[in-house]
């Protein structure tokens, strides 16, 4: 029961370190040049991490096993980097960019879980979405 919160905990950690991260780089440094960076830092840790977290497994065996959606993943995963970096630069506020993404993703992925995944929705999850919405009305007003 104790590990069930482990996974949410290391994804707000390194939500939280990724905008700081994305929020303090550079703005000299040329966008693409700072993902190839981020991304070859991403490649040696996933790379240890796997021998670490899997030291009887075939790397190459296991790479064999992926399908279209990793690939996916990082088309997705570049876009979600590029589009920060660029808010930033942009004058986005850390907090403001990241809630009305966030917000608009949980709230875009309600009605996909319900028909591709057959999610169900209760009447709580309706009242935040209600309150997600309120939330980005009253942080967009100036």
């Amino acid at each position: 029961m104790r590990f069930q919160y482990t996974p949410i905990f290391l994804v707000i950690l390194s939500s939280l370190c990724y905008h700081l991260f994305q929020k303090s780089t550079p703005a000299n440094i040329n966008p693409i040049a700072a993902l190839i960076i981020t991304y070859a830092c991403a490649l040696v840790v996933s790379i240890v991490a796997f021998f670490i977290l899997a030291p009887k497994t075939n790397l190459i065996q296991s790479l064999g096993d992926a399908n279209w959606a990793s690939f996916f993943l990082g088309l997705a995963i570049v876009g979600i980097e590029l589009g920060f970096l660029l808010v930033y630069r942009s004058g986005w506020n850390i907090g403001s960019a990241s809630l009305l993404s966030n917000t608009f993703v949980a709230i875009l992925l309600i009605p996909i879980g319900l028909l591709f995944y057959k999610e169900k929705i209760s009447l709580t999850t309706i009242a935040g979405v209600i309150l997600c919405i309120s939330g980005l009305i009253l942080i967009s007003k100036k």
